[in-house]
């Protein structure tokens, strides 16, 4: 198999699948054999035959009608490329990468208007291998609502690296009994957007979220008691985000 015509051989990675083109009972290709690595030699019946080659996402299927007694060579074109995510904050600052994943979705849709999802929660910096073409790859910073969308395209042969820009901060929630003054343990939190639209829920003395940029609005609740407060979101500032416990803030 080739990535682009004219290329050397791929040597590894390869995954080969070859299918019996006469259905069995069930009207389903039978898999014949499999094997991994390179270049791979299969001794079969005569018959015709489907012969897949994968390399990563990338991959592409051939007929092969194969003789009684007969050596037969057929070389896969798999027109692939390579694809390289990155992620970047506010003024290229470097975002942490446990933090980063990336999903990659075919642009073509379905009567419902859904994308075939190809790969899902890629790290950055991992190559992965996709047939050239153009995908829609969505790009997640934290686990909530900061999130980018991107139509990126691969070209045969070639690694495409790309940077996504999120518009996010990591944040720090406390409730407290004094400005500054240590988190009070068994808390639960609740982010809110302006129209009351649930972020997410929490428990902890101090949970750490990230949320795009914007405004929201934050409970706290401590032994029976409610707290309120709103803030705002800021591209690329992280920093903590207090509600102090006392009369004036208590709903």
């Amino acid at each position: 198999a080739l990535v682009p015509e004219g290329s050397p051989a791929i040597k590894s990675g390869l995954v080969w699948r070859i299918f019996q083109e006469k259905n069995n009972s069930e009207d389903k290709l039978q898999l014949v054999v499999t094997a991994s690595g390179g270049d791979a030699e299969f001794n079969l019946e005569a018959g015709s035959y489907l012969v897949h080659a994968a390399y990563g996402r990338a991959g592409a299927t051939t007929r092969v009608t194969v003789g009684a007694d007969h050596t037969r060579k057929e070389t896969l074109i798999l027109n692939a490329g390579g694809l390289k995510l990155s992620a970047l904050g506010a003024g290229d600052m470097p975002l942490p990468a446990d933090k980063l994943s990336f999903d990659v979705y075919s642009m073509d849709a379905d009567q419902r208007g859904d994308r075939q999802a190809l790969v899902m929660g890629a790290r950055p910096g991992r190559i992965i291998r996709l047939n050239a073409d153009t995908y829609r790859v969505v790009g997640h910073y934290g686990d909530l609502n900061a999130v980018v969308r991107a139509e990126i395209h691969v070209n045969p042969g070639k690694l495409t690296e790309a940077t996504v820009y999120h518009k996010a901060a990591q944040l720090t929630l406390k409730l407290v009994n004094e400005p500054g003054g240590e988190a009070l343990t068994n808390t639960s939190w609740l982010v809110l957007t302006p129209a009351g639209d649930t972020i997410t829920e929490s428990v902890g003395a101090f949970p750490t979220i990230v949320l795009a940029e914007g405004d929201y609005a934050l409970v706290a609740k401590n032994q029976d008691r409610i707290f309120t407060r709103t803030f705002s979101v800021q591209a690329g500032f992280d920093r903590e985000i207090e509600i102090v416990a006392d009369d004036k803030a208590k709903k």
